[in-house]
Parts: C-alpha cells; structure tokens; sequence
C-alpha cells in the first residue's frame, strides 16, 4: 500500500476521476435542487430530469470504455473532460429549461465517458495493483462527488447564484485537461512505460 501511495500516477488518475465520477455522483444529487430553486420545477419533475440524465451517464460509462480500446483512453478522456468543461460554462449563463436539459444530459454523459476512459487506463499503468488502485481511485472520485454540491452551494450562498460556481466547475475540469496534455507532452515515460504491461495497446491510450 504504501508504495503505490508513493506512484504520483495513482494521484494523476484520482485527480481525473474525481471530476469525472465526482462529477456525476455531485449533479446527481445537486441537480433537484438547482432545478426546482433555477428553475421553478415541482420535486417530481425535478427528480425525474435527474433520474434520465444520471440513466444517460451510467449507460455512456460501458461506451466509454468500448470507445476507448479503439481511440485510445488518453484521447477520449481529454475529449470528455472538454465537452464538460464547456457544458458547466454554458449552464453558468443561466440558460432556460429545454436548453438546460440538454446541457444537463450532455455534462453528464461526458462524465460517464469519462468514467469509462480513465478505468480503461489504469490497468495499463497498474496490472499488477489493480484492486487496491481502483479502490483508492474510486474513494476519491467519490469525495469529488461530496465536493460538487458543497462548491455550489457556498456559491449560492455568498454570492446569491450558481452561475459563479458552474463556471469555477468549468475552469477546473478545463485545468484537468491542460495537466492531462501537459503529462502527454513532458513527460512522455507516462504513456511509454505502460508498454511493458500489455502485449497490445491503442495508439494514443
């Protein structure tokens, strides 16, 4: 335990999954409560909104990962982490509800996308490890989840809206995104060595 503490990529892949399944498990709960106070909508409505759109990003997790054994785990997740990030800016600019449904959908099944791509690469870098990793990397996705409607609501709460707090969503999922490109580009050992794990693996994983 305490050497794969030590790998930094262990952290690397908690800092993705925390916006991705943080992402989904933090709107799932959020989510009936910003509509019914953004928007006016009875509970019934609300949980129903939420129930479809957290159905889409379970059902888009499996396609995740089917997408990324072919397009490559590390370019999928970059592709997932920017759809999200420009799907919270667009929320933050107080859209209206059919507009706002679509955006809902679309955020969350970039988060099951991403779900998918970032547990299709861990095995690469962790073969050997990988119970203990997935634990620890689930854990933390699911403090990101715990951190999601915290953020917004101290949002609402001192600033009297969410719009300010979406776009700081949006600035950290665009953020993961630049340290994803950034491990691609200056430290290429971090795909390179993943080789020696597997006797195939998808150009660009």
């Amino acid at each position: 335990m305490r050497e794969v503490l030590r790998e930094p990529d262990l952290w690397w892949f908690c800092l993705f999954y925390s916006v991705t399944f943080g992402g989904y498990v933090g709107l799932s709960s959020f989510l009936p409560l910003f509509l019914r106070d953004q928007q006016g909508l009875a509970p019934a409505s609300a949980g129903l909104l939420t129930a479809v759109a957290a159905f889409v990003g379970s059902g888009a997790r499996p396609i995740g990962g089917w997408l990324a054994d072919r397009v490559g785990g590390r370019r999928l997740l970059a592709a997932a982490l920017t759809g999200l990030a420009v799907a919270y800016a667009l929320v933050a600019s107080g859209p209206t509800l059919r507009p706002l449904t679509a955006l809902v959908i679309i955020a969350m099944a970039c988060c099951g996308l991403g779900n998918g791509a970032v547990f299709q690469l861990v095995p690469l870098r962790f073969r050997a490890e990988i119970g203990m990793v997935t634990g620890i990397i689930g854990a933390v996705g699911g403090i990101g989840g715990f951190c999601l409607p915290m953020l917004l609501g101290l949002v609402r709460q001192y600033v009297g809206g969410f719009g300010p707090g979406f776009v700081l969503l949006a600035v950290a999922a665009a953020s993961v995104v630049a340290v994803l490109q950034a491990l691609t580009t200056t430290q290429a050992g971090w795909r390179v060595s993943w080789r020696t794990n597997l006797t195939q693996m998808p150009e660009g994983a």
